[in-house]
C-alpha cells in the first residue's frame, strides 16, 4: 500500500511539472519564441516519458494510478497557467475612449506615471459629448497601476485591451 502511494505521488508529481512545462512552452511560441520553447520541450517530454513509463510499467492494478496521472495533468494545466500569467512577459494595447473634458488631467496623470499615450480625437454623429482615444501600450505587469489612473480620472472611461505580440519603437513601461 505504502509502494502504491509512493508511486502515486511520484506520477502526479512528474505531470504537474511536464504539464506546467507544456503550458509555459505554448505561451512562448504564441509570443513568438524559438529557441526557448524547444528547450523547455525537450524537458517537458522526458519527464512525460517518465511519467507514462511509471504509470503503465506497475504491476499493481489500482484506479488510484490514472486517477493521479489525470490529476497531475489538472494541476499543471491550472499551475502552468498561473506561471505563464504571471511571469512570461506580455505586451499589450490599451485604448481609452474618455470625455474631451477629462482628457488634460488624465494625459498628465498618465504620463507622469511614466507611460507613453498618443491621443485621437473622436467623432460621434450620435452624441454631442466630444470624446478622445487614448492609446497606451505597456507590459502587462503594470496594467493595474495604468487601470487605477484610468479610474480615477474617468470611471466611465471605455477601456480596450489587447494582447499584442510584437510592438516596434516607442515608450512601453
Amino acid at each position: 500500500m505504502i509502494y502504491l502511494i509512493y508511486i502515486c505521488i511520484k506520477i502526479f508529481l512528474a505531470r504537474i511539472v511536464d504539464v506546467s512545462l507544456g503550458t509555459i512552452r505554448t505561451v512562448l511560441v504564441v509570443k513568438g519564441k524559438n529557441i526557448t520553447p524547444a528547450i523547455v520541450a525537450f524537458f517537458e517530454v522526458l519527464i512525460w516519458f517518465y511519467a507514462a513509463r511509471e504509470a503503465l510499467a506497475t504491476e499493481i492494478d489500482s484506479i488510484l494510478i490514472p486517477i493521479f496521472y489525470s490529476g497531475g495533468y489538472a494541476a499543471g494545466t491550472y499551475i502552468g497557467t498561473f506561471i505563464s500569467n504571471h511571469f512570461v512577459e506580455v505586451l499589450i494595447g490599451v485604448q481609452v475612449i474618455t470625455r474631451n473634458s477629462l482628457l488634460n488631467k488624465m494625459l498628465k496623470s498618465i504620463r507622469n506615471a511614466g507611460f507613453g499615450v498618443s491621443v485621437i480625437d473622436l467623432k460621434n454623429t450620435h452624441e454631442k459629448t466630444k470624446k478622445d482615444m487614448l492609446f497606451i501600450h505597456l507590459n502587462k505587469s503594470k496594467l493595474k497601476k495604468l487601470t487605477k489612473i484610468i479610474r480615477s480620472n474617468d470611471p466611465d472611461a471605455f477601456v480596450v485591451i489587447n494582447e499584442n505580440k510584437y510592438i516596434q519603437n516607442g515608450l512601453i513601461k
